[in-house]
């Protein structure tokens, strides 16, 4: 398999092809859910997202609105918002880290069949190199 079947066009890898990982039928709901909260919160669509709700906040709220300068409400929104994105962040990197492990023990896998291939191999070559040195 060639480095331009493992990933897409965008540059993405597409590590869920990998026969190793499980397919998205074999997830649970929550890996799933952990799955597309990270996509979500490590996309620079996020970023911009959030600074727009910041900027349209703080404009709205310009001294007259329900949430005037220092934006109280605001700080205890963020407050909440980071509280849980650590939480999600956390969830996301043990994700991950199930997918390396899944990814380790097919490598590991496929080391040790090819190792048994290498012996058996080594063994014929062993025995064909003897039968060819008897008179």
């Amino acid at each position: 398999m060639k480095w331009s079947d493992w990933t897409m066009p965008a540059g993405r890898q597409v590590w869920r092809r990998h026969p190793g990982v499980r397919t998205h039928e074999q997830l649970t709901r929550a890996e799933r859910a952990a799955d597309r909260m990270r996509n979500l919160m490590g996309s620079w669509a996020f970023v911009f997202g959030a600074l727009a709700f910041l900027a349209s906040w703080m404009m709205g709220n310009k001294g007259t609105g329900f949430d005037p300068y220092p934006f109280i409400l605001l700080n205890l929104v963020l407050s909440c918002v980071a509280a849980l994105q650590g939480s999600i962040l956390l969830i996301a990197a043990k994700r991950s880290d199930q997918i390396s492990a899944e990814l380790a023990v097919h490598d590991y896998e496929t080391n040790k069949r090819a190792l048994e291939l290498i012996e058996a191999i080594h063994a014929l070559t062993v025995a064909q190199k003897e039968a060819e040195d008897r008179p």
